[in-house]
C-alpha cells in the first residue's frame, strides 16, 4: 500500500541533491517503503518524485552540525540567498521590527521568498509586509529545509517570485532528544544560552502520533565600541574635501557636532555675522571644534556616537511548538499543527541629538519674551547671546539657535516583546485507490508591543525654553528669586524650566518634563483554508499522468499603532502615523504531470509538468500565474531539467496603506554640492532656482554643506492603494550527474537561472529622484524640500526632505549559475561527507522606472558575483569533526555612487572601491557515549575574518557596524553543548 509521506533519501539523491550529514552523526538507513510524496514545488503525490525546478535540501543533521540558535543564521551561508532585510545585526535603528530573522533569495527581496512550514503559508512576523520572522520556528524541530528556487506562484500563490523555503517538521517522532548549548565570542560578549526538548510518543495500536517542542534562547548584545573597526565615530571621506587614495580610509574620529554641551548660535550685532559657541567640562564658553583643532578628536567638542551603538541587539526567544496525527481509519487521518514564540529583544543607541528646528519650525529660540505686554529677558539664556543677539525672525526679541545631544534625559532605544501563534489542522487521506486528498485551515497572528526611550516632548519644550524669574510670585509659593514658565498653562501641567546651555545641566525635574517615552502596537492576522486533490486519472504509455487541482482562501490583515506624539512627529522624531488594512484572495489551481516516453535509447523517461493558478483578489483583482517543466532522465547517470513560470505578487499591506512615514537615510550625494553662481549646467541652473541654495551660494563662493546638513536629510515613505500586481518570469536550465558506475555516492547539479521581474514594487530611490531632478527628468523635484533662506549661510538650501512612494517601477532582473556537488565515502575507517554549493551571478539590475537605464547591482556588496559554501564532514566511531567554508567574492560600492556626478571626490575606477574577498571557517567536533548522549563543541569564524570596512557614509552601511550585512561583525566565537536522546 502506498502512503503519504515525506521525502526518502532516494528520492533526494535522485533530485541530485545529497541530503547525508556533514556531520558527526550516522544518517538514518533509507527507508524501505514506498510512499506517495509531495516535493516542494508540486502538489501532486507520486513514487517517483522529481523536479523539473532545481531544489536545495538542508537536513536536521546539518542544522544541528551548525550550532545555530536561529535557522537564519544558517541559510544566509548558502549562496542562493541574499543578504537579510531583517536581522539582529543589522535592526538596532529599526522603529518596530527589532531582532526580526527573515531571508532574502536571489537578492530579490525577502517579500518575494515564500517561506512555508510543511507546504503550507506562515504568518508574517513583520507588520505590512509578508516576510516571516524565523525567530517563531525552533530550529531543533525540522527535519529538513527544502529551497526551490524560481518560481512557484502556481503551486502556492504571491510572494513566490524569487522561489520558496518549505520547512519540514519532523514527523512520527518517538522518544525523547534534549539539547543544551552555551557560548560566546572571543571579546566576551555575544553570550548565547540555548535549550531544547523534543518529545514524541505513538497511540496505541500506532493509529497516531504526537509530538511537542520546547526551546529557549538567549543571545547577548554586541557593542559598537567593543570592535576596534566600530570603535570610534568615523564617516567616508567622500561628500567632503580631500582627494582620498582609499575611499575606504575614513574620517577617524568623525565626532557628531550634536554634543551634550550644546552648540549655540546667534547673529553678533557687532560683528553682523554668525557666531557659535560651545561649553567646557567646566561650564566656560569656549569656540567649536568638533574633531579639535588637528582633526584628531584631541580638545574635540563633537559627540562620539559609537560608544553607544550596538552591532547586535540582544534577543531571548521562548518557543513552543507541537504536531500530531491519528488516524480515523486506514484511509482517513486527522491533523493539527501549533506554533508559540515569544521573542523580546532591546536596541540602544545614543541619546536625541535635538535642534532648535525640532522645536520651532524657524529653528530661532527668543532669548526674551513679552509678558503682559513687559519684554522679559530668560534668565538662563548666557549675556554673550543676550548682550550681543539680533532678532532673525523678525518677532522683535533677540533670538538664538542651537543644537545639544539629550544625554541628561536617557539613551535612545526600544524593548519589544514579540508573540507568534499559529494553528492549522485538517484531514487527509485517500479515495478509492490512486486519489488523496488533502483539506485543512488555519489561523495565526504576530504581535508587538514596544516602548521605547530617549525622545523629547516638542510641545513641553516651547513651554520649558519660555522662562522668566518669579519676580512677582506668579505661583503665589513665596520665592520671586526662582525661574518659572511664563505659561501658567503649562505651569499647571508640571512645566519644569529647562536650562539647555552646558552639559548635564537640565534638572531631574526638567529631565522628566521633556521626556517623551514612545509605544508602538502592532497586529499581523492570517486566516487560511485550502483543498487540494491528487491523483492519476489515467496512465499514458510511458506511465500514469500525475493531476492535482484545488481552491484557497487567504485573508491577511495588519495594524500599526504609535503612541500621539510619535504619529504627529512631537517627540523631535521620526512622524510615524497608524497603518492599517487587510485584503483577502480566493484562488483556484490545477497542476499536470505527464510522462511523455519511457525506455527508449538515449530516454529513460521524459515527464512533462503544468500548472495554473487563477486569484481573485480585494486589492488588485484577478491575477494568473502558470508554469512548465520538462524533467528528461536520459540514463541512470544523466538527467536534464528544465522549467518556465510566470509568477504574480500582489503588494502587502504596508505597499497598499502605509501613511507617510518619516525615515532619515544615508550615503545621500547632494548633486548642488559644489555649485557655484557662475556655472551653466542644467544642474546649476536647477540648483541656483532655488532660494536657499542660491543664498548659501551668494555667502560660500559655492554651495557649502555643513556635518549637521550632511547627516540630517530626512524623508517620508507613503504606500500606494493604487498599485497593480508585480510579474515575474523565471526560466532555469540545467542537468544532473550521478555517475554510479564510476564514483558512487556522487552527485552534481548544474543550473541555469534567469529571474525578471515585470512592474516590480519599488521605490525609485532617493538618490535617483535627486539625479533626475537637477540632470534629468524636473517633474522629480516635487518630492525634494530644501531648507529656507532664514536658515543661515552654511544650512540654507541643504537637503530637509526627500520623499518616496511605492509605485510599480520598471522591473528588476537576476541572471547566474548554480552548481552543487556531493560526495560520500569510506575512508580510513569513518565515514567522509563533502557537498560544495556555488552560486555565479552573472547579471543582477533593476530599473528605477520604465523608461531609465538600468542599474546593475552584481558584484556590489551585498551582492556579490561569486559566492560558495563548502561542507565537509567525517566522523569514525563515537568522533565527529565537521567545517564549513563560506566565500563571499570581491565586491565593490554601488554604481550609482561611484558613477555620481556630484561627488567632491574622484574615484577613477571600481577596484580604488572594491573590498577583497572574505572567506569564513567554522568547526565543530562531537563525541558520542552510546547511542544517547552527544558532547560537541565548535567555533564559528574560526579565522576571525574581519569585516569589510563599508563605513559611515558608504551605501550599504549598517550604523553601528560599519560593515554591510553580508559580513561578520562579530568575529571568533565558541560554543559547547550536550545532546541526550531517549
Amino acid at each position: 500500500m502506498f502512503k503519504r509521506g515525506s521525502i526518502s533519501t532516494a528520492v533526494l539523491a535522485c533530485l541530485g541533491v545529497y541530503s547525508g550529514a556533514v556531520l558527526a552523526q550516522q544518517a538514518p538507513a533509507p527507508q524501505q517503503t514506498l510512499e506517495r510524496v509531495e516535493v516542494t514545488g508540486s502538489r501532486i503525490l507520486s513514487v517517483n518524485a522529481e523536479s523539473p525546478a532545481p531544489i536545495q535540501v538542508i537536513t536536521a543533521a546539518e542544522i544541528g552540525a551548525s550550532g545555530v540558535a536561529n535557522l537564519q543564521d544558517l541559510l544566509l551561508k548558502n549562496p542562493v540567498f541574499g543578504t537579510p532585510g531583517i536581522s539582529r545585526t543589522n535592526s538596532n535603528f529599526s522603529t518596530s521590527s527589532a531582532g526580526v530573522a527573515t531571508i532574502d533569495l536571489r537578492n530579490l527581496g525577502s517579500n518575494r521568498t515564500l517561506v512555508l512550514v510543511n507546504g503550507r503559508r506562515y504568518v508574517s512576523g513583520v507588520p505590512g509586509d509578508s516576510s516571516v520572522d524565523l525567530n517563531s520556528i525552533p530550529t531543533d524541530f525540522i527535519e529538513r529545509v527544502e529551497v526551490m528556487t524560481g518560481g512557484a506562484s502556481s503551486t502556492y500563490g504571491s510572494d513566490a517570485v524569487a522561489g520558496v523555503v518549505n520547512i519540514i517538521l519532523k514527523r512520527n517522532f518517538q522518544g525523547m532528544i534534549l539539547d543544551a548549548q552555551v557560548g560566546e565570542s572571543q571579546e566576551g560578549d555575544d553570550r548565547k544560552r540555548k535549550f531544547s526538548a523534543t518529545f514524541g510518543m505513538n497511540a496505541p495500536d500506532n493509529r497516531g502520533n504526537l509530538m511537542f517542542n520546547l526551546s529557549a534562547s538567549k543571545q547577548g548584545a554586541v557593542y559598537s565600541r567593543d570592535r576596534s573597526f566600530s570603535a570610534v565615530d568615523q564617516y567616508t571621506l567622500s561628500g567632503f574635501t580631500g582627494e582620498p587614495a582609499d575611499i575606504f580610509t575614513p574620517l577617524r574620529p568623525f565626532y557628531s557636532s550634536f554634543a551634550p554641551q550644546g552648540t549655540f548660535t546667534f547673529r553678533d550685532a557687532t560683528l553682523n555675522a554668525n557666531r557659535s559657541f560651545t561649553f567646557d567640562p567646566n561650564g566656560n564658553q569656549i569656540p567649536v571644534s568638533t574633531n579639535g583643532p588637528n582633526g584628531d578628536g584631541v580638545g574635540a567638542t563633537g559627540y562620539d556616537r559609537s560608544a553607544y551603538r550596538t552591532i547586535a541587539i540582544p534577543t531571548d526567544r521562548l518557543m513552543l511548538a507541537t504536531k500530531g496525527e491519528f488516524n480515523l481509519s486506514d484511509k482517513h487521518t486527522v491533523f493539527f499543527e501549533g506554533n508559540y514564540a515569544s521573542t523580546k529583544t532591546k536596541t540602544r543607541l545614543e541619546p536625541f541629538a535635538l535642534a532648535s528646528t525640532d522645536i520651532l519650525d524657524s529653528g530661532f529660540i527668543p532669548a526674551e519674551n513679552f509678558v503682559n505686554g513687559v519684554r522679559v529677558r530668560n534668565p538662563l539664556v548666557p549675556d554673550t547671546i543676550y548682550n550681543n543677539a539680533l532678532d532673525r525672525d523678525g518677532d522683535g526679541l533677540k533670538d538664538f539657535s542651537f543644537t545639544r545631544r539629550m544625554s541628561d534625559i536617557a539613551l535612545r532605544g526600544n524593548k519589544a516583546d514579540r508573540d507568534t501563534v499559529r494553528i492549522i489542522g485538517g484531514v487527509k487521506g485517500e479515495i478509492g485507490k490512486n486519489w488523496n486528498y488533502d483539506t485543512y485551515a488555519g489561523y495565526g497572528f504576530t504581535k508587538e508591543g514596544q516602548t521605547g526611550t530617549g525622545q523629547v516632548n516638542v510641545v513641553n519644550f516651547r513651554n520649558a525654553l519660555a522662562v522668566m524669574q518669579d519676580v512677582n510670585d506668579a505661583n503665589n509659593n513665596g520665592n520671586t528669586t526662582e525661574v518659572i514658565c511664563i505659561d501658567p498653562v503649562a505651569r499647571a501641567q508640571g512645566c519644569v524650566p529647562a536650562n539647555v546651555f552646558g552639559a548635564n545641566t537640565l534638572s531631574p525635574g526638567a529631565a522628566a518634563y521633556l521626556h517623551a517615552p514612545s509605544s508602538l502596537n502592532t497586529k499581523t492576522t492570517q486566516a487560511l483554508a485550502g483543498f487540494s486533490l491528487s491523483g492519476e486519472p489515467f496512465e499514458l504509455p510511458a506511465g500514469p499522468v500525475g493531476v492535482a487541482l484545488g481552491a484557497e482562501y487567504r485573508r491577511e490583515s495588519s495594524s500599526t499603532e504609535f503612541d500621539a506624539l510619535t504619529q504627529t512627529g512631537l517627540n523631535a522624531g521620526n512622524a510615524l502615523p497608524n497603518t492599517a488594512g487587510s485584503f483577502n484572495v480566493k484562488e483556484v489551481f490545477l497542476e499536470g504531470r505527464f510522462p511523455l516516453l519511457k525506455n527508449l535509447p538515449a530516454v529513460k523517461t521524459l515527464d512533462a509538468t503544468a500548472a495554473v493558478r487563477q486569484g481573485r483578489y480585494s486589492s488588485v483583482g484577478n491575477t494568473t500565474s502558470w508554469n512548465s517543466g520538462l524533467d528528461w532522465g536520459v540514463n541512470d547517470t544523466f538527467r536534464v531539467r528544465a522549467s518556465y513560470a510566470v509568477s504574480t505578487r500582489a503588494p502587502n499591506i504596508g505597499e497598499l496603506f502605509q501613511a507617510p512615514s518619516q525615515t532619515f537615510p544615508t550615503g545621500l550625494i547632494d548633486p548642488c554640492q559644489g555649485v557655484t553662481a557662475a556655472e551653466q549646467s542644467t544642474r546649476a541652473t536647477r540648483c541656483l532656482a532655488n532660494p536657499g541654495v542660491a543664498a548659501n551660494v551668494a555667502a560660500n563662493g559655492e554651495f557649502t554643506l555643513n556635518q549637521a546638513d550632511a547627516q540630517g536629510v530626512s524623508g517620508f515613505d507613503s504606500g500606494n492603494p493604487n498599485l497593480k500586481a508585480e510579474k515575474g518570469q523565471s526560466l532555469t536550465l540545467g542537468f544532473v550527474i550521478t555517475p554510479r558506475d564510476l564514483v558512487k555516492n556522487l552527485s552534481i547539479t548544474t543550473d541555469y537561472y534567469r529571474i525578471k521581474v515585470k512592474n516590480a514594487i519599488n521605490t525609485p530611490g532617493r538618490q535617483y529622484a535627486l539625479t533626475q531632478c537637477y540632470n534629468g527628468d524636473a517633474s522629480y523635484c516635487q518630492y525634494i524640500t530644501r531648507r529656507p533662506t532664514d536658515q543661515g549661510a552654511n544650512s540654507a538650501g541643504s537637503l530637509e526632505f526627500i520623499n518616496e512612494t511605492n509605485a510599480n517601477t520598471g522591473g528588476d532582473f537576476v541572471e547566474g549559475i548554480d552548481l552543487t556537488a556531493a560526495y560520500a565515502t569510506k575512508l580510513a575507517g569513518g565515514q567522509l561527507n563533502a557537498r560544495l554549493s556555488y552560486t555565479y551571478m552573472r547579471k543582477a539590475y533593476n530599473k528605477p522606472t520604465p523608461d531609465a537605464e538600468i542599474d546593475r547591482f552584481d558584484g556590489e556588496i551585498g551582492q556579490p558575483k561569486n559566492r560558495w559554501l563548502l561542507n565537509l564532514g567525517y566522523n569514525i566511531g563515537p568522533f565527529g569533526l565537521s567545517a564549513t567554508t563560506t566565500y563571499i567574492g570581491k565586491s565593490h560600492l554601488d554604481d550609482t555612487f561611484l558613477n555620481n556626478p556630484d561627488l567632491w571626490v574622484t574615484i577613477p575606477t571600481k577596484s580604488q572601491a572594491s573590498v577583497k574577498e572574505k572567506y569564513y571557517l567554522d568547526l565543530q567536533g562531537s563525541y558520542s557515549w552510546g547511542k544517547s548522549t552527544q558532547i560537541y563543541l565548535g567555533i564559528d569564524n574560526a579565522l576571525n575574518t574581519k569585516p569589510a570596512p563599508i563605513i559611515s557614509g558608504l551605501p550599504g552601511n549598517v550604523t553601528g557596524a560599519e560593515t554591510a550585512s553580508i559580513y561578520d561583525a562579530i568575529g571568533r566565537r565558541y560554543y559547547i553543548g550536550l545532546r541526550y536522546s531517549l
